[in-house]
């Protein structure tokens, strides 16, 4: 898995029905997705939520071999998932047994879902990054999380510093490359030998990486000091967040998909 594989943070600039779309409306609109998505059960649930993921792509106009890119470093998560499901799914239908292990036709089709639901989650998770700037996202997290204001929580340090850290995700995803290179270039090897050995040598690449990231944040600190900025204090915005009547149809299809979603699962479908 090469570095450049990792997408999570980043922004595809573009005129799309989707990133035209209230912030707050993608925010709504994903939870809302995920919640569906944890209560399907079944291949008429699940060919319903990869239908609306399949549509949101196309919609987004995000290109297909980005989001499948984006997948590759959670490949291995879900593989680990999916064989710890087969094997300690307890089920009538027994297929294969030996030793300890059992596998069961309860277990395969519970491996399999759950790595589809690993794969759409993440995607329609990071459908949202793709077509969202993180000043957008930023804005709209913080209007979502307003009500909270009333009990003191400092809603737009939390919205600010989520938004930064997404944002600095590919930033030192570059930055790790660019180590990398410059130490296999002195002779540094990151690919022979086991997974332990590979370990060991991705050890010198966290003493610089520490120092760049840090050497950034406090630059970043200091150009947010020059421009007087002191938190969301009386803070006005150039942008005004405003729903329109695709923002409200939007939420409305979501969450008829979500009732659907939950009614067909309490059949079993």
């Amino acid at each position: 898995m090469a570095l450049k594989d990792i997408t999570l943070g980043q922004y595809f600039p573009g005129n799309s029905l989707v990133h035209r779309l209230d912030p707050r409306t993608k925010l709504i609109a994903v939870v809302l997705y995920i919640v569906a998505l944890f209560l399907a059960k079944y291949f008429v649930t699940y060919a319903i939520m990869f239908g609306v993921l399949a549509l949101s792509i196309a919609i987004s106009h995000v290109p297909l071999k980005s989001i499948l890119r984006g997948l590759k470093p959670v490949l291995f998560i879900a593989i680990f998932t999916a064989v710890l499901n087969l094997f300690y799914t307890t089920g009538t239908h027994v297929l294969v047994h030996f030793w300890i292990f059992t596998i069961t036709l309860e277990g395969v089709f519970q491996a399999f879902f759950m790595v589809v639901r690993i794969m759409m989650l993440i995607s329609g998770t990071f459908l949202l990054t793709y077509t969202t700037s993180p000043i957008l996202l930023t804005d709209g997290l913080e209007s979502l999380l307003n009500p909270l204001k009333k009990i003191k929580v400092p809603v737009h340090e939390l919205a600010m510093m989520m938004s930064i850290a997404l944002r600095f995700i590919p930033t030192l995803i570059e930055e790790t490359d660019k180590i990398m290179s410059a130490q296999r270039a002195r002779g540094a090897d990151f690919e022979s030998g086991n997974l332990i050995q590979r370990a060991k040598a991705l050890i010198p690449l966290l003493v610089p990486l520490f120092i760049s990231a840090f050497r950034r944040a406090d630059e970043l600190a200091v150009a947010m000091e020059c421009r007087c900025y002191h938190g969301g204090e009386g803070r006005t915005r150039l942008r005004q967040l405003r729903y329109r009547g695709i923002d409200y149809m939007t939420i409305a299809f979501f969450l008829v998909v979500t009732a659907a979603v939950f009614v067909l699962a309490r059949f079993g479908l």
